[in-house]
């Protein structure tokens, strides 16, 4: 007489946890790659926003100083404002120095250096006193008419394989007369 056993094998085999474990590895390795790229992304978007706010403060700072030309008591107004962007025109790049009590626009003889912005405090400025933020911000002008100049601001900084830049723009107006 054979008795017929039934063989229950509750165990996993070799080859059977091979497998799992493979699987498991791949899954992991796609999903670090997903969460590798969403911190990529993010970093990126953070540099952006950040260059965006700075390009933007870049025309305000023009825009202020030429309506402390125009509304406040220094002789010419408007007159003795464009002079003060002339050097800034489409092939030199200026920058704008808001250390001083007066702040004012130069001419950056070399791009990486002068017009390189500094992070002291949470503020951004050109002087070499705080940690390279990483940022450069240029400024120049097109004279559109004797009563219109065209303001670029551009900030740059390198992130990953390449340089990313943002540039804002925007006519200002001889308004009082």
């Amino acid at each position: 007489m054979h008795r017929f056993f039934k063989k229950t094998n509750k165990a996993f085999t070799l080859v059977e946890t091979l497998v799992a474990i493979s699987i498991f590895t791949v899954s992991m390795l796609g999903l670090m790659a997903v969460l590798s790229q969403g911190i990529s992304d993010t970093n990126y978007a953070k540099r952006k926003i950040i260059a965006e706010y700075l390009a933007q403060e870049g025309i305000e700072y023009v825009r202020n100083m030429r309506d402390t030309y125009v509304l406040y008591t220094i002789p010419g107004g408007w007159d003795a404002f464009k002079p003060k962007l002339s050097p800034c025109g489409s092939t030199s790049e200026c920058g704008f120095d808001n250390t001083l009590l007066s702040p004012d626009v130069f001419v950056c003889a070399t791009h990486d250096e002068q017009c390189k912005l500094y992070e002291d405090n949470g503020n951004y400025n050109t002087n070499s006193l705080g940690d390279d933020s990483g940022f450069v911000r240029t400024i120049h002008t097109d004279r559109i008419s004797d009563d219109e100049i065209k303001v670029f601001s551009t900030v740059s900084w390198m992130q990953g394989s390449g340089e990313r830049s943002v540039t804002f723009s925007e006519n200002l107006f001889n308004w009082a007369e």
